[in-house]
């Protein structure tokens, strides 16, 4: 074995099965709806991760919920149906998880989305699929996909955008937090996912002209209480946006997102083994528009917000919230926000990636003072 196979080799499944049977039992990413005795045989009998083999077994479950759910819709009976098509789309979730990167996940993923808009249909409020013209380069798309759903009795309400990162997409994220505090929620995929019309890159940034402009184009939209929210790799784009587009925003969100350190090799071959439950460098490099661990190695520095010289430019207000003890990206990170340009709000936690579930409500709460 080479030292560059050594450094991306296989986690051992022993460590990727604990993971993912927690993950399952506590219903945390990417196990959100399934149901436990079902996932948990599966999980066991895993032999490795194999793209092909993964996304069969776990699809595989989807199916008699598709059916329950079909039954229920022809019945009638909107609230099972409903339950059933999330159950559904979440087995076709796990199976394209972290990233649709071979044909059967992406064949899951279209599954996936297929389930969640029949699911959709009994949303309350309702889920409005938009697309949001986008003025690409030669080989890029030319719209962001984004999902819409506005609070009750809000004639027009602060947007706030939300994303994902390397493994959770629009679909994925929760929006009835923002519609409970009465905002309307924009959920969207970052640069190099899932529906995004153009690959993560130093200057991915220019996705969000279009999400700005979609949000201007719309009355019922207020445009000028507008914060965002990125998740994960998405907070690496919450931050740069915080700069970029700071004139177009009230409030930004980094929620575990990286900067500067994590870019680097050192960190980089270390989270290989921390709390994500395998290949996290090929799944960035995915996003990036890289395939593997050593193609992200050499290509992550170039991504460093201090080097870009970003950092000590003027910002919208920024929040940076994490758990000191990620394992994913460091919380060294946060601290150097905090130590360049505007001063920031901050507030960590002492779980691991992203902080645990104590982080929402402390996010929701700056943003109502913020988009007030």
């Amino acid at each position: 074995m080479t030292a560059d196979a050594g450094r991306f080799a296989p986690r051992p499944m022993d460590e990727v099965k604990t993971e993912l049977l927690g993950r399952a039992k506590e219903n945390r990413n990417p196990f959100l709806y399934t149901i436990f005795d079902e996932v948990a045989p599966v999980i066991n009998a895993l032999r490795s991760v194999e793209r092909e083999d993964w996304a069969r077994a776990f699809s595989a479950l989807a199916t008699p919920h598709e059916e329950l759910a079909a039954k229920a819709e022809a019945a009638g009976d909107g609230a099972t149906a409903m339950k059933e098509y999330l159950i559904a789309y979440d087995c076709h979730h796990v199976a394209r998880y972290p990233a649709p990167n071979s044909p059967g996940k992406l064949t899951a993923y279209r599954k996936s989305q297929e389930n969640f808009h029949h699911a959709a249909r009994y949303f309350d409020p309702p889920l409005e699929r938009v697309e949001m013209r986008f003025s690409g380069r030669a080989g890029e798309g030319n719209a962001s996909v984004g999902l819409v759903r506005k609070p009750k009795g809000v004639g027009q309400p602060p947007v706030v955008v939300i994303w994902g990162g390397i493994d959770a997409f629009k679909e994925e994220r929760p929006t009835e937090p923002y519609l409970k505090a009465g905002f309307a929620s924009l959920s969207i995929d970052m640069p190099g996912v899932a529906d995004a019309p153009l690959a993560g890159s130093e200057d991915g940034e220019r996705l969000w002209d279009a999400v700005f402009d979609f949000i201007a184009s719309r009355p019922d939209l207020d445009a000028n209480r507008v914060g965002i929210v990125g998740g994960s790799t998405g907070g690496y784009w919450a931050t740069k946006v915080a700069h970029s587009h700071r004139e177009r925003l009230r409030a930004a969100v980094n929620h575990g997102g990286p900067a500067h350190e994590a870019f680097t090799e050192k960190w980089i071959i270390k989270a290989q083994r921390g709390e994500y439950p395998f290949e996290l460098a090929e799944t960035l490099a995915c996003a990036f528009g890289r395939r593997t661990g050593e193609e992200w190695l050499e290509y992550a520095p170039k991504l460093s917000l201090l080097q870009q010289g970003i950092l000590d430019q003027p910002c919208a207000p920024l929040l940076c919230v994490n758990g000191v003890n990620d394992s994913v990206f460091p919380i060294a990170d946060m601290y150097l926000l905090l130590e360049h340009g505007n001063p920031k709000s901050a507030r960590f936690y002492s779980g691991g990636h992203m902080g645990g579930g104590n982080a929402q409500p402390a996010i929701i709460a700056w943003l109502k003072r913020q988009l007030a």
